[in-house]
C-alpha cells in the first residue's frame, strides 16, 4: 500500500504524482474503516482528503503553519504527519485526539475544538512571524459552517490590514455558489498574484497620480476595474474588505488545488483561496445523510447504520418531545439554535412550527442577545445550546439576558463529562459561570420526567432560567418519585440519619449507586435531589445538618464555583454543626475518553465517592 510509505511529516513529497488519487482513496478506506470501530468525525474528514494532501504537498511541516478551524477535519492532516497507528485508540482515553493537539505532534500549531477561531489564531501567527523577521507560510483552514460565526469575519476585518503573505482556505461543502467561470477566472487570478503585475499597477498608479486631476483619474479606474472584477470575480465581497480572492477551485482536483496555492504564497497581503467539497464523500451513505455523520458513533461499513443505537432515550429526546408539546400548547414558545437542530433535537420543533423556530449558525452570542429581543418583545424563547458551546455568549447572558430579567430559557445539552470530544467539549464549567449571575436560576434534573417538568416550570418561571443535562441515555429510574417543582426547594428522597447525600441533577443516580454501597457497609444514608443549583434550598441544608452526622454535595462540575462551594458557604456563614464533603470535578481540563472511565479517573465514580465518605466518617 502506498499509505504504508507514509510515516512522518512531509513523506507524501516522495509520492509521484501519478500515486496521488490511489493515495487518496486508500486515505479514505483507512478513515472508513477506523471510524466504523471508533466512532469518530467522518464526513468532514471524508470531505478534505484531497485538499489536505495539496496542503501538505504544498508546505513544509512543521516550518509552515496550518490552524484548523473546529479541527474535527483533521485526521488526515493526522496520517500524513506520522500518525496512523494512533486511530486504533482514537478519542479513547489515553489515546489520540479528535482535534489537533500541540503535544501529539510540533505539525500540530494549534489546539482547536471550537468554531470560528482559525482565522485569528493563524492571524497572531503571521503577525509574530513578520515582528520576529521570520520567513514561514501561515494557513487558516475554515469551513463554509464556521463562516457564520461573527469573529470569524473580526479576524478577517484585521486580516486585510497584514502586509506580508497571509492564507485563509475557505472549505465549501454546503454553500450555494456560483459556478466557476472558466477560463477568465483562472487567467484573472494567476495575472493577478504575479509579481510583474503588482509593480506595474503600483507603477501605473504612481505615475497617473502626478499628472493634473492625477488623483481623480486613479478613482475612476479604480471604479471600473472593481465593476469589471464583479462581472468575473464570484468573491468581490472578499475583495472589497481587501482580501485577495481565488476560486472556486475544486478542492477534490489537487494539482489544480496545489497550483491555486502556489498563487496565493505569492500574494503579499491577505488571500482567501475557495475550495468547493462534498462532505462525506466516497461513503455513500456519509454523502446521503452528512448530519448523521458529523460524529459518527461506531457503525456497520455497509449499511452505514450504528451499531449500539439503544433502545433507551436519550435526554434529547426527551427534550425534544416536550418542546413539541409546549409549541402545541403555548403559541408564544420560540425555538433557537446556533446550527444544531439535529444534535439540540430542535428538528421536530422546527418541523412542526417552522414560523417560530430560529437556527441562527455558529452564532452563540448572536443567539442569545436576539432570544433576548424575543423574550423584549413578549415572545418565550428557549435557547438550546451545548454547554460548552454556551461559553462563548457570557456577556450576553449577563448583559443582554440577566440585567433586563428577560425570561429566557437555556436549554444546557451536553453538561457534565462528554466523553470523547475532550476538554474543549466537556461541559464542565456551567454551574460556575451561570451561577455568578444575578437573576440566573440554574436547575438539573434527576432523571427524563423531571427535565420534561422543569422545560415547563422554566417556561412559567418568566425568568432567566437554564436547565443543564447531560448527554446520552436519560435515567429512568426514581419514577415514583416526582413532586411537583417548587422555585429553590430540594426533594426528599430516602430520609435516614448518619449520612445526607444531597445530588444535583445526573449525580442523583450515582448517589442511588453510593448510598447501596454504604447500606452494605451499615451505614445510614439519607439521598436528597437538589434539583437548583441556583438558588439552593437553604433550609434543606439546614435541616440535613440537624439530622446527619456528614452531608456530601455530588455535582458534575468543577469544583470551584460549583453547588458544594455554596453549600459548604451557607454552612459557615450560619455555623451549622455538621461535617462537609463536597464531591466535583477537579479544577482542571478533562481529556477525551469513555465517560465512565473518565468518572473513575477523576474520583466521581459510585464506589470513588463511597470510598471518599467511609474515609471521612
Amino acid at each position: 500500500m502506498i499509505l504504508d510509505l507514509i510515516n512522518k511529516e512531509n513523506d507524501i513529497k516522495m509520492i509521484p504524482e501519478e500515486k496521488w488519487e490511489l493515495l487518496a482513496e486508500e486515505i479514505r478506506e483507512f478513515l472508513i474503516n477506523k471510524i466504523s470501530v471508533t466512532g469518530g468525525h467522518l464526513g468532514s474528514n471524508l470531505g478534505v482528503i484531497e485538499l489536505t494532501m495539496a496542503m501538505h504537498l504544498s508546505l513544509d511541516l512543521p516550518k509552515d503553519k496550518i490552524v484548523w478551524d473546529v479541527g474535527h477535519q483533521s485526521y488526515t492532516h493526522k496520517i500524513l504527519t506520522g500518525r496512523k497507528d494512533g486511530f486504533d485508540n482514537l478519542r479513547k482515553f489515553g489515546g489520540m485526539a479528535g482535534f489537533p493537539k500541540t503535544k501529539e505532534s510540533d505539525c500540530d500549531a494549534f489546539n482547536t475544538g471550537h468554531s470560528s477561531t482559525s482565522i485569528s489564531a493563524a492571524l497572531g501567527f503571521a503577525k509574530a512571524r513578520d515582528i520576529k523577521k521570520e520567513d514561514y507560510t501561515v494557513m487558516a483552514v475554515i469551513g463554509d459552517g464556521s463562516l457564520t460565526g461573527g469573529m470569524a469575519y473580526e479576524a478577517l476585518n484585521n486580516a486585510s490590514k497584514i502586509e506580508k503573505n497571509f492564507i485563509v482556505v475557505l472549505n465549501d461543502n454546503n454553500m450555494s455558489i456560483s459556478e466557476n467561470v472558466g477560463g477568465v477566472s483562472k487567467y484573472l487570478n494567476s495575472i493577478r498574484t504575479t509579481e510583474g503585475y503588482q509593480e506595474i499597477k503600483d507603477n501605473i498608479f504612481y505615475k497617473v497620480l502626478t499628472l493634473p486631476n492625477g488623483q481623480k483619474i486613479v478613482d475612476s479606474i479604480r471604479r471600473a476595474k472593481s465593476s469589471v472584477k464583479s462581472l468575473v470575480i464570484p468573491g468581490m465581497y472578499f475583495e472589497d474588505m481587501g482580501i485577495k480572492y481565488l476560486g472556486p477551485v475544486d478542492g477534490h482536483n489537487i494539482k489544480e488545488m496545489m497550483r491555486v496555492i502556489e498563487e496565493a504564497k505569492r500574494v503579499k497581503g491577505p488571500v482567501l483561496i475557495h475550495a468547493i467539497t462534498k462532505k462525506g464523500k466516497g461513503f455513500e451513505p456519509a454523502e446521503r445523510h452528512p448530519a448523521r455523520f458529523h460524529g459518527a458513533e461506531p457503525f456497520d461499513i455497509l449499511t452505514g447504520l450504528p451499531l449500539n443505537s439503544g433502545s433507551k432515550a436519550k435526554y434529547t429526546d426527551i427534550f425534544s418531545t416536550v418542546m413539541v408539546k409546549l409549541g402545541e400548547r403555548n403559541e408564544d414558545v420560540v425555538a433557537i439554535t446556533a446550527a444544531m437542530p439535529d444534535g439540540t433535537g430542535l428538528k421536530r420543533f422546527r418541523n412542526a412550527y417552522p414560523e417560530r423556530f430560529f437556527d441562527v449558525g455558529i452564532a452563540e452570542e448572536h443567539a442569545v442577545t436576539f432570544a433576548a429581543g424575543l423574550a423584549a418583545g413578549g415572545l418565550k424563547p428557549i435557547v438550546a445550546i451545548y454547554s460548552s458551546f454556551l461559553q462563548r455568549a457570557y456577556d450576553q447572558i449577563i448583559h443582554d439576558v440577566c440585567i433586563q430579567n428577560l425570561p429566557v430559557v437555556f436549554a444546557i445539552d451536553r453538561a457534565g463529562i462528554v466523553g470523547s470530544d475532550g476538554e474543549t467539549h466537556q461541559g464542565i464549567f456551567d454551574i460556575s459561570y451561570l451561577s455568578t449571575i444575578p437573576n440566573m436560576h440554574v436547575m438539573a434534573p434527576k432523571n427524563k420526567w423531571e427535565l420534561s417538568d422543569m422545560i415547563k416550570f422554566a417556561i412559567k418561571l418568566n425568568k432567566p432560567v437554564a436547565v443543564r443535562y447531560p448527554r446520552g441515555e436519560a435515567y429512568d429510574g426514581l419514577e415514583d418519585y416526582r413532586q411537583d417543582i417548587e422555585l429553590g426547594k430540594a426533594e426528599m428522597i430516602y430520609e435516614e440519619s448518619g449520612v445526607a447525600l444531597f445530588a444535583l441533577g445526573s449525580m442523583v443516580k450515582t448517589a442511588e449507586m453510593v448510598r447501596d454501597l454504604l447500606h452494605e457497609k451499615g451505614i445510614k444514608c439519607s439521598l436528597v435531589n437538589a434539583r437548583f443549583a441556583k438558588p439552593i434550598d437553604e433550609e434543606m441544608v439546614s435541616y440535613l445538618s440537624k439530622g446527619h452526622d456528614l452531608i456530601v454535595t455530588l455535582e458534575e462540575n468543577v469544583a470551584t464555583g460549583g453547588f458544594g462551594e455554596k453549600v459548604r458557604e451557607y454552612m459557615e456563614e450560619n455555623e451549622l454543626d455538621c461535617k462537609l464533603l463536597t464531591v466535583a470535578i477537579p479544577d482542571d481540563y478533562i481529556e477525551h475518553g469513555n465517560v465512565e472511565l473518565l468518572k473513575k479517573e477523576i474520583g466521581i465514580d459510585a464506589e470513588s465517592i463511597a470510598q471518599k465518605i467511609i474515609r471521612k466518617i
